[in-house]
C-alpha cells in the first residue's frame, strides 16, 4: 500500500484572527475555509516560537528551537550559516523512506549552501533563503547591502515583476502534476512569505477589499492571494487523484507583526493590520497573540469532515505525527514533539502535560488550562506590565488577568518546572 503524501503550507506573520474560518470579519479565505471543513480545525495549536527561524526549525526537526541551535532570527546575508545538518529534518527522513521532496517558498534556516534546503533533504527548491524579500523584485533589503534572493536549487534565478505568492503557488501545482506520473509518495513544503512585510499585493486582490482602510486592505489582499494558491494546490491534488491520500497541514510561524515598517510610508506608528483575534500580544511575544496559530489538518481518507479540536498541539508535533501516518516506527526519545494522530483522528486527548517556550529573555509554560509567562513582551519593543503573569486560559483566554498572587503555590510550581526545563535544555544536542 502506498504511503500518504504530505504537504505543509506555512504562512508568515499570520495571526489567529486573520482567516474567515477563525472569525475574521475583514479577510475572506474560502479555500482555507473549505480545507477546514474537509478536515480538522485546531483551536489550541501553538508555534514553538514567536518569530520565524526558530518556529521553522521546530516544525522541521520536531525539537524545541534551542535544541536545534536556532533560537533567534537568522541573518539573510549570503553564506550565513543556519540549521546544522546534524539535525535530521522531516524532509531528510521522508526522503530516506522513498519520498520525493520539494520546498517552494521561504527557507530562513540558513543562507549558505551547506545549511540550505537541498542540504536538508529537499530534492527540489524554489524560493528564497532569507527572512523576507520584496514580492516583485525578490530583493532582500533588510540587511546592508541589499541582495537579490531567489533560487532554483543552487542556481540564482530572476523573475522580476512576478508576484512571489503566485510564483510559489505555480511551482507547487507543477510539482503535484509531475508527481502524478511517479510511483513514489511525495512531501511538499510550501512556506509562503505572505503576509510578512513588505506589504505588497496585486491590484486584483486589493480591489476585493477596497472598502477597508489601507492597512487592513493590503493584509487581506495578501492573505487572499495565498488562499487562492491553496485552492490551486487542492484542485491539482483532486485532478491528479491524490487529494484523499494526502495529508495537508496548514498553519503560520508566529502571530501578526506590529512593526512600524509594515506601513511603507515612513511613519513610526505601530501596525495593526493583522489580527491575533482576542489574544494578547503580537509577533515576538510569548503571550498567546504571538504563538497561538490558526491550524488546519486535512486527510480525507482518514479524518472525518468538519472536526474541531480544542486539544493542545505544537508545531514540533508534526514530524512524529507524519511518521505515524506513514506507519513508521521511531524511538520515543527522537523528538520533543508528540504523535497526535489519535487526537486528530479519534477525538483523543493531547499527549502534552506541559509545553514550554523561550525567546529573547522571555519564558512561558502551559499546563492544562494554566499559562505562566515570565518577563513577557507584548511585541518586539513593549514589555508586559508584570514580570510574572499567570492566566487561566479557560476563563481568560486573552491573558488579561494576572492570577499569580491568588495562586502562589501553582505559580511557584510552574515557575520551578519552567526554569528546570530551560536550564536542562540549555545544552544544544
Amino acid at each position: 500500500m502506498k504511503k500518504p503524501n504530505f504537504i505543509i503550507i506555512y504562512c508568515d506573520d499570520l495571526g489567529y484572527g486573520d482567516l474567515s474560518c477563525y472569525g475574521s470579519e475583514h479577510v475572506k479565505t474560502p479555500h482555507l475555509d473549505q480545507l477546514a471543513d474537509d478536515g480538522i480545525k485546531l483551536m489550541n495549536w501553538y508555534s514553538n516560537s514567536p518569530v520565524c527561524s526558530p518556529s521553522r526549525a521546530a516544525l522541521l526537526t520536531g525539537k524545541y528551537p534551542l535544541r536545534t541551535g536556532v533560537d533567534r532570527i537568522l541573518s539573510g546575508k549570503r553564506g550565513s550559516i543556519g540549521l546544522s545538518t546534524a539535525h535530521e529534518t522531516l524532509a531528510t527522513k521522508l526522503k530516506s523512506l522513498g519520498y520525493n521532496t520539494a520546498l517552494f517558498g521561504k527557507w530562513h534556516l540558513g543562507a549558505s549552501l551547506e545549511t540550505g534546503p537541498n542540504a536538508h533533504g529537499f530534492d527540489e527548491f524554489f524560493g528564497f533563503r532569507a527572512g523576507c524579500v520584496d514580492y516583485y523584485s525578490h530583493i532582500f533589503y533588510y540587511e546592508s547591502p541589499p541582495v537579490h534572493d531567489l533560487w532554483n536549487n543552487d542556481q540564482e534565478v530572476w523573475n522580476n515583476g512576478e508576484y512571489l505568492t503566485e510564483l510559489i503557488s505555480d511551482k507547487a501545482v507543477q510539482f503535484i502534476e509531475k508527481q502524478a506520473h511517479q510511483e513514489q509518495p511525495f512531501f511538499m513544503y510550501v512556506p509562503y512569505n505572505a503576509p510578512h512585510y513588505p506589504m505588497h499585493a496585486p491590484e486584483k486582490y486589493m480591489a476585493r477589499f477596497s472598502h477597508l482602510p489601507w492597512d487592513r486592505q493590503v493584509m487581506a489582499a495578501m492573505i487572499a492571494a495565498m488562499d487562492d494558491g491553496v485552492g490551486q494546490i487542492v484542485d491539482a491534488l483532486k485532478q491528479t487523484g491524490n487529494y484523499d491520500d494526502t495529508v495537508i497541514f496548514f498553519s503560520s510561524d508566529n502571530g501578526p507583526s506590529a512593526e512600524v515598517r509594515n506601513w511603507l510610508d515612513g511613519t513610526e506608528d505601530r501596525y495593526y493590520g493583522g489580527s491575533a483575534g482576542i489574544f494578547r500580544g503580537h509577533k515576538a511575544s510569548l503571550f498567546d497573540g504571538g504563538i497561538r496559530e490558526p491550524a488546519i489538518l486535512s486527510y480525507p481518507a482518514v479524518i472525518p469532515k468538519g472536526q474541531v479540536s480544542e486539544e493542545l498541539g505544537v508545531m514540533m508535533d508534526i514530524f512524529p505525527t507524519f511518521l505515524s501516518f506513514a506507519k513508521e516506527v521511531y524511538p520515543e526519545d527522537s523528538f520533543d514533539g508528540k504523535d497526535v494522530v489519535e487526537m486528530l483522528t479519534a477525538g483523543g486527548s493531547s499527549p502534552h502535560t506541559q509545553v514550554y517556550w523561550e525567546y529573547n529573555g522571555q519564558l512561558a509554560i502551559r499546563q492544562g488550562k494554566w499559562k505562566l509567562v515570565l518577563n513577557g513582551n507584548i511585541d518586539f519593543d513593549t514589555k508586559a506590565e508584570d514580570s510574572i503573569h499567570l492566566s487561566d486560559l479557560e476563563k481568560d483566554p486573552a491573558e488579561r488577568t494576572n492570577l499569580s498572587e491568588q495562586y502562589p503555590e501553582l505559580t511557584n510550581q510552574l515557575k520551578d518546572d519552567l526554569i528546570h526545563w530551560y536550564e536542562g535544555l540549555n545544552v544544544i544536542d
